[in-house]
């Protein structure tokens, strides 16, 4: 029975944030005889527009053209109490869920475990066919999405698209496990940090990484030099939330994206790559954040926000 340790992630006795891990992690192959094989239409992706580490589902799925061949249902932006994630169809970019009716993402969950009593986060991989989910894990559900739909995607360049390739996957490892801590989950143990110390640090170890990829991208393209990867999908989706929400509402004001000239211009190239802009809801993403902690906003007001234009020339063109 998969569980986890907690309904909700968690600060330790001296206030750091730690992130609970996510529970189901089982793969979709393409292969007939697997438990799980790739087949169109069998599988259903649940995601937020809001949640960056759903968002980089979504990017896949649009990079690899499988939006045919995966159904997908996006949840309300808000986190409401004890429901969490939500089903409001008529809300703006919200939808139902198409594959069982349910009202709430714990319903999903439940319905794959009947017995599950732990933390439910999105995104989810689901099968339609069992009915059980296959992955909540944003970072193994991108390497499905990257090779075991191969067949079905919709053009030969999608179909040839590989953003986990063998010659570079451990410098792609590199950068996965130097943004993790410090910038993707950085963002997090900076705003839900509750002592002094345990901000200070965070916040520290946020500004520091960015100090370092401003560095290499001002002489890489990419985070792989000059071959876009996952682990610049990885990076952008906190990025591109970085001026919007955590500035302010994290308390991650040292500095903005946009006063970093390689970092933003990289933001911006990664925007305006085709269909990705589709992925990024200004609207969720402020609206979740500053909805949803009641800890950090107690009174849910949302702030006007920045002024932000992802589609200036990002002049990356010539970087090696």
């Amino acid at each position: 029975m998969a569980k986890e340790l907690s309904l909700k992630d968690i600060n330790n006795a001296k206030g750091e944030f730690v992130r609970v891990a996510t529970s189901f992690h089982n793969f979709i192959r393409a292969d007939p005889q697997a438990e799980f094989p790739a087949e169109a239409g069998r599988y259903h992706l649940y995601l937020s527009l809001a949640c960056p580490w759903a968002s980089r589902t979504y990017f896949l799925l649009k990079a690899k053209g499988l939006e045919k061949v995966i159904s997908k249902s996006v949840v309300h932006w808000r986190m409401s109490g004890d429901r969490g994630w939500e089903f409001i169809p008529g809300k703006y970019r919200c939808d139902a869920d198409t594959v069982l009716g349910k009202e709430t993402m714990r319903e999903i969950y439940q319905t794959s475990d009947p017995g599950y009593s732990g933390r439910v986060t999105v995104p989810v991989l689901f099968d339609k066919k069992t009915k059980k989910i296959v992955n909540n894990e944003s970072s193994e559900i991108i390497r499905m999405l990257n090779t075991e739909f191969n067949e079905f995607c919709e053009t030969s360049e999608q179909r040839k698209l590989d953003l986990y390739p063998e010659e570079l996957r451990s410098t792609i490892e590199k950068w996965n496990d130097f943004c993790y801590p410090n910038v993707n989950n950085g963002v997090y143990k900076s705003g839900f940090a509750t002592s002094q110390e345990a901000y200070d640090a965070a916040v520290a170890q946020l500004f520091d990484a960015l100090d370092t990829l401003e560095d290499h991208l001002s002489k890489n393209r990419y985070l792989a030099g000059s071959t876009f990867t996952e682990a610049d999908i990885r990076l952008f989706v906190t990025l591109v939330r970085f001026d919007m929400v955590y500035v302010g509402h994290f308390k991650c004001n040292k500095r903005r994206i946009v006063d970093y000239p390689n970092l933003w211009a990289y933001t911006r190239e990664l925007y305006q790559m085709p269909g990705v802009d589709e992925t990024v809801d200004r609207f969720h993403i402020e609206h979740h954040y500053q909805e949803s902690h009641p800890s950090v906003n107690p009174h849910g007001i949302v702030a006007i926000g920045p002024q932000l234009d992802f589609t200036i020339s990002h002049g990356r063109d010539a970087q090696s």
